[in-house]
């Protein structure tokens, strides 16, 4: 096997993919998929023309990727707009394809990068957002993972823990993404909660339950965001919410906490408030300190400075923050917002602005754009 040959290759395989009309990221999966059966093939039936064998399986390869999310989105566009409530029909095909992705054979992060790209169908620069890499990291962690289970039997389902991972970061993507997902991710996670009694399972349906009940607040009629203390709570999905509730109460009864289940608290209590002010904040810090805990996950600690300012001031919250990598996703934002809230609105206007240079969607940059426009404008007219 020339591994150089390959090497040199890639890159003109990889253009003519793109001038056939294959974007660059379905382009780049399909020319792996293609170098991967060039390893497996070729020692024993070398080709006489390398580049065009590579061309032919490639272009195949892009063809079924791009039949197969045509398929998945026939299935999403056959699914109503909001879950229905009660109990799921009988298990599809979807979620036992998650389970065989969660391959024993692979790690688990592995394991759920390689799902959410061929199963759940995100991109990888959507999958590298989720877990705050680098893009070209997280195509290598991919292709990596396709590489370990390309001659491997895919008859040994992964852990639980994994699948609910991927469903967990599927939702999220669908909830705030790019992509419309989260129906499909609470449809397949009521399948698994009925299939399986896991308070895991549980904490993370009503995890979604409670989330999904916000979204028609979430945007404007212009496609703008509103945050969450600007929203019209009479919007909110009653009916989701209490499902939610009452699911993660029965979970939190058993005693076995799991991330899910303390993430659900969280929402829960946001769910439950009138108000923003009227919120209970400092059980919601509570609720971040178990989930520190449980993760000790940076965005987790990035969520606490904010409740910290809500429920101690946020001068306190400021401090939390200070302690955190400012290149963590929203934390300019945080800062700002806090500083907005301590009452120095050129710094906060400042900040507002330096963070929409940072946003990750064109909807929270807008939305951070007219958040420093506001401040500008209101010390605009302020007496000289």
């Amino acid at each position: 096997m020339n591994e150089a040959l390959l090497r040199s290759l890639t890159p003109n395989v990889l253009g003519i993919l793109v001038r056939r009309g294959a974007d660059f990221a379905a382009a780049e999966d399909a020319v792996q998929e293609a170098l991967i059966e060039a390893v497996r093939v070729w020692p024993a039936d070398p080709p006489r023309d390398a580049k065009g064998w590579l061309v032919t399986v490639a272009w195949r390869k892009f063809l079924d990727a791009t039949r197969a999310d045509t398929s998945r989105r026939r299935r999403e566009d056959r699914l109503d707009e909001e879950p229905a409530p009660g109990p799921a029909p009988t298990v599809d095909d979807t979620l036992q394809l998650y389970f065989l992705c969660a391959h024993p054979s692979l790690t688990p992060s592995s394991a759920v990068a390689l799902t959410l790209r061929a199963v759940g169908g995100l991109t990888t620069r959507q999958i590298a957002q989720a877990y705050l890499v680098p893009e070209a990291t997280m195509a290598q962690r991919i292709s990596r993972a396709k590489r370990t289970i390309s001659g491997v039997r895919l008859d040994q389902p992964g852990d639980v823990a994994t699948v609910l991972r991927v469903l967990y970061l599927v939702f999220n993507e669908g909830y705030s993404g790019d992509i419309d997902l989260a129906a499909e991710a609470i449809r397949l996670t009521r399948q698994l909660a009925a299939a399986i009694d896991h308070p895991e399972v549980a904490g993370l349906l009503a995890l979604m339950l409670l989330h999904h009940a916000r979204r028609a607040a979430r945007t404007a009629p212009d496609g703008s965001l509103v945050p969450l203390a600007d929203q019209d709570r009479g919007l909110w999905d009653t009916a989701a919410i209490t499902e939610g509730i009452g699911i993660l109460q029965a979970a939190l009864s058993r005693d076995r906490l799991g991330e899910y289940q303390a993430q659900a608290a969280v929402a829960a209590l946001h769910a439950d408030a009138p108000s923003t002010e009227e919120t209970d904040w400092v059980q919601i810090v509570e609720w971040y300190d178990e989930l520190i805990g449980l993760t000790d996950n940076p965005v987790v600690r990035l969520n606490r400075a904010v409740a910290l300012g809500e429920a101690d001031g946020p001068r306190a919250g400021l401090a939390a923050l200070a302690a955190l990598d400012p290149a963590l996703p929203r934390h300019t934002a945080a800062v700002a917002y806090l500083h907005e809230r301590d009452g120095d609105l050129p710094a906060a206007a400042r900040l507002y602005g330096e963070a929409a240079h940072h946003a990750q969607t064109l909807a929270e940059r807008d939305h951070l754009t007219r958040q420093a426009a506001r401040l500008n404008t209101a010390m605009s007219h302020r007496p000289g």
